[in-house]
């Protein structure tokens, strides 16, 4: 996930507060503030009042103290309750929401007519006086703010790869937005943008040394915003340098470090990296995951809401528990643990660590049993007001896939096969793309569209391409194509300032990846021709075989173990000889090797591959 938010108007305004006190927390709210349910513009028409809509998010300072200082102010309270339903939403709960206003950061606020129209929309926090004139203009004149805006497009790209033009153009802006001093992104915001990484890496498997420089500059010191004591890593830094973290450890952050420094070491075999992804790991064992092993959704930057906590997070782990714990969000949301299970299932890919896939696994039965829907769509969490959406389809989806490919269970294909097609069949939008969630409301409908957004999208996307080399199947293939028009849009493409991951998209859709296939009766490395990877296993050529393609790091590739005593691959796209001992076969570029038979033969087709 991306985090470049508009922050600007933000900043200035912490810049005023910094001379406050301290403030007061936990106040009980004065105003009555509803949820975003199926009526809430039926109500507004019936009073003829317009709806200001708070999406806050619950780990995030400024919405604190945009709740303690603005929406206890008696002149703000009074205009709302004449003139407004108050709605306040926490983002993680309604991903809908969230994907269609994530430009403007947290605490964003939307004002809306009855009818539903957007009138404005302003990012960050909003000081008591600033919020009694906006809520004034509204009344004075409700016409809404002329704004350009992605949600209003009609006309997409005709095809599904990137033109040479707009190719172009995304990599320059790759190269322009890399900060080759501090690392990074040339942002206000420091942080690792994960997609811009990654596709440097892979810049780097080509050879491109600037691109390697760059990337292990990023990796190094985005290092600084990792928690030393608990572990854990803090969502940014302000102020286009590593040292002013703020220090929310919400999900996504956690899952998208792990599995980019999991996939450095692989690549760099830099042991650094490979302890960092295990700190995080660390972090999220101890704070984030439930006594039943499915793992929750944030911690708090403050230990008292509103109240910046620069001085605890310099403490020892004696002394801020002594102080006491930010608070833990412990809803527990299938898009979350799906992001986990993927990162735990590649660290365990790289390391050879089997604790990791035990997690991932653990985590992935308890959602299966608490979250899966008969038709293969996940729920977001116990009560999904807006849902299904994709996010979590899609996030499970691609944890099944990973599963699969480092246990060779062939139930994990065929669970993500399933919700790839519920996926198909719940969110296509009519043009181009996979809108974040279908929403189906029966009093009056919902007037806020769901809209695609781009970092489903490119994830969507990529997980479908690979599918399809696992799978075969045509329609797995058409939602790459449909999600890919939506990215190859050029309107779409650039409309932030960088945007690898459409990169990353683009090569895969136009690449096969390396195919790995290991010939072997499983009985030779599992006892009791249980799991392949969860059982203390002996040291049996076709372990050795299946690990080599494992430990070889490339997210791209697909890797599979024949017993032919489970029938036919998903994908037999490729006959094999019978053979009398365990072997593998490397494929790519329309040709496959000779039988390789020891750990060291595939390690060396594949540096050649």
């Amino acid at each position: 996930m991306r985090f470049i938010f508009r922050v600007i108007f933000s900043f200035l305004i912490s810049v005023q507060m910094t001379a406050c006190s301290a403030v007061v927390h936990e106040q009980q709210s004065k105003i009555q503030w509803q949820t975003f349910d199926e009526d809430l513009f039926e109500q507004a028409q019936r009073h003829n009042k317009f709806v200001l809509l708070d999406l806050e998010a619950i780990w995030c300072h400024w919405c604190h103290v945009m709740d303690e200082r603005t929406y206890q102010d008696d002149r703000v309270v009074k205009l709302l309750q004449a003139s407004y339903i108050s709605v306040k939403v926490d983002q993680d709960s309604r991903p809908d929401l969230a994907n269609r206003y994530r430009e403007f950061g947290w605490p964003a606020t939307i004002i809306f007519a009855p009818d539903g129209t957007e009138i404005v929309k302003r990012a960050g926090y909003i000081a008591p006086d600033n919020m009694l004139k906006l809520l004034q203009v509204v009344i004075d004149d409700p016409s809404p703010e002329v704004v350009e805006s992605l949600t209003q497009l009609d006309k997409f790209s005709n095809e599904s790869s990137l033109s040479k033009k707009l190719k172009h153009s995304l990599k320059s802006a790759h190269l322009k937005t890399q900060d080759k001093v501090l690392g990074g992104l040339t942002t206000f915001q420091k942080y690792i943008d994960r997609d811009s990484v990654e596709y440097a890496l892979l810049m780097a498997s080509q050879g491109n040394k600037d691109e390697l420089a760059w990337a292990e500059l990023t990796l190094d010191n985005a290092r600084a915003l990792i928690d030393p004591v608990w572990g854990g890593v803090y969502q940014y830094s302000t102020h286009r340098d590593w040292k002013h973290a703020h220090y929310e450890k919400i999900m996504s952050s956690q899952a998208s470090y792990m599995r980019i420094y999991a996939l450095a070491y692989g690549q760099l075999n830099n042991a650094e990296y490979l302890q960092n992804a295990k700190f995080i790991s660390q972090y999220v064992d101890t704070f984030l995951t439930s006594p039943q092993g499915a793992f929750y959704t944030s911690q708090d930057a403050d230990v008292i809401q509103g109240q910046h906590s620069d001085e605890y997070f310099q403490l020892n782990d004696e002394q801020r528990r002594a102080q006491g714990i930010p608070r833990i969000d412990k809803h527990i949301y299938s898009r979350e643990n799906g992001w986990m299970i993927e990162s735990l299932a590649t660290l365990y890919e790289v390391s050879g660590d089997i604790s990791y896939l035990t997690k991932a696994i653990r985590a992935a039965n308890w959602i299966n049993e608490n979250r899966k829907l008969p038709n293969g769509g996940y729920l977001h969490g116990d009560n999904d007001k807006g849902g299904p959406y994709l996010g979590d389809s899609l996030a499970m989806a691609r944890a099944s896939l990973h599963l699969y490919r480092v246990t060779a269970e062939r139930k994990w294909l065929s669970a993500s096969l399933q919700t790839a097609l519920y996926i198909q069949t719940q969110f296509k939008s009519p043009l181009a793309g996979y809108a974040s969630a279908k929403v189906h409301y029966k009093k009056g409908g919902n007037p806020i569209r769901a809209v695609p957004q781009i970092d489903e999208n490119i994830s969507l996307a990529r997980f479908t391409n690979l599918l399809f080399h696992y799978t075969g199947n045509q329609q797995v293939m058409q939602i790459t194509k449909h999600s890919m028009r939506y990215l190859a849009t050029e309107r779409i493409a650039l409309e932030r300032i960088t945007e690898a991951g459409i990169l990353l998209a683009d090569f895969e859709v136009n690449n096969d990846p390396v195919h790995i296939t290991i010939l072997a009766n499983k009985k030779i490395a599992g006892k009791n021709n249980r799991a392949v990877n969860l059982n203390d296993i002996d040291n049996g050529t076709a372990i050795k075989l299946f690990n080599a393609g494992l430990r070889h790091t490339r997210w791209y590739k697909r890797i599979e173990w024949w017993d032919e005593r489970e029938g036919e691959l998903m994908n037999n796209n490729i006959s094999y000889p019978v053979l009398t001992q365990s072997s593998a076969f490397v494929c790519n570029n329309g040709r496959c090797s000779l039988p390789l038979l020891s750990a060291e033969s595939i390690m060396q087709m594949l540096d050649e591959r």
